[in-house]
């Protein structure tokens, strides 16, 4: 594994990757991760108190582990103590069940850090070929197919992403949202002058095999720390209704096109459904925002086909099934 675990060389960058109870998953990126064609990647584990064999896992690779007591867990906070833990220049956040497309996903991701303005940089996402339906239509609205040096807007997500190490420094992740402290981080340094830079070669596959509770407890925890970073915004009832219904007959509309509407009909319905009635809840329970970022989280992904995502001519890792 190009890895560095010891020793006095500052490595390029250092991956900083959340975990509890992901021993299904967490082989699956660390193995992509040795794939690297970057060098000198350090890797540090932050384990919220995991009682599968997650750990025991990641000692098989040149891993530091870090534990966090899982009352004291939040995004932000298990974060900043992984980077403080970590030595590279860029730090490199990888969500635990998520695993590289390519062997140049690292340098890739880090290619933006050339331009000495850019503070923040996130890959493509997509979901493995049982994901639901539903959720392969919010990888393709909020990850295209291009990339874009320097977007207006500071949406980004710490699934796959990275920062500057010399900017977090300055300022850590906040420790008190419940969630979206990636972006909250990203509009820091938008307000400081530095650019978002979204890159889509860059790309992982992130696995979320959630039921229909996950998913609503994901998008209301994630409304609630929306609704706090921008206190100006509102989600109606009429908005609920609204959101729900166009996104779920777009997605069908899509499914149909695509030959599987009938696989997909029911998740479908109740993925978006425990999607926008989390959000409307989120919102009950807690600045302005702009319309591009307003469209990124919530409008459907356009009615015209996709005729096929941008191949890349880089062979993949090939992973064990």
């Amino acid at each position: 594994m190009k890895a560095t675990k010891t020793g006095n060389a500052r490595p390029r960058c250092s991956v900083v990757i959340r975990a509890y109870n992901e021993a299904e998953h967490i082989g699956r990126l660390l193995y992509g991760i040795s794939q690297q064609t970057l060098e000198g990647v350090e890797v540090v584990l932050v384990d919220s108190g995991s009682t599968d064999e997650t750990v025991a896992i990641a000692r098989q690779y040149p891993v530091r582990v870090v534990s966090i007591r899982p009352s004291a867990f939040t995004f932000g906070r298990a974060l900043n103590l992984g980077i403080r833990h970590a030595r590279g220049e860029f730090i490199v956040m990888a969500s635990a069940h998520v695993y590289p497309v390519y062997p140049d996903w690292l340098e890739r991701l880090l290619e933006p850090f050339d331009d000495p303005g850019v503070a923040v940089t996130y890959g493509k996402q997509r979901g493995p070929a049982d994901a639901k339906f539903s959720e392969q239509q919010v990888f393709a609205r909020w990850y295209p197919d291009v990339s874009e040096q320097r977007q207006i807007h500071p949406f980004c997500n710490n699934a796959n992403a990275a920062i500057r190490r010399r900017l977090w420094e300055q300022h850590p992740y906040d420790e008190t949202l419940t969630g979206l402290e990636d972006l909250a981080w990203a509009q820091w340094a938008m307000d400081a002058g530095y650019a978002v830079s979204y890159v889509a070669e860059a790309e992982i596959v992130h696995v979320h095999a959630e039921t229909p509770r996950q998913v609503l407890n994901r998008y209301r925890r994630e409304a609630i720390a929306f609704k706090r970073l921008y206190p100006d915004e509102d989600f109606t009832f009429g908005d609920f209704l609204r959101l729900w219904l166009g996104n779920t007959f777009n997605d069908l509309w899509h499914a149909r096109q695509q030959r599987k509407l009938w696989r997909h009909w029911r998740d479908i319905f109740w993925f978006r459904l425990m999607q926008f009635w989390g959000t409307y809840q989120g919102y009950k329970q807690s600045g302005p925002i702009t319309w591009q970022l307003r469209q990124t989280f919530y409008y459907p992904h356009g009615w015209k086909m996709n005729n096929g995502e941008r191949h890349r001519d880089v062979e993949p890792i090939r992973y064990e099934t």
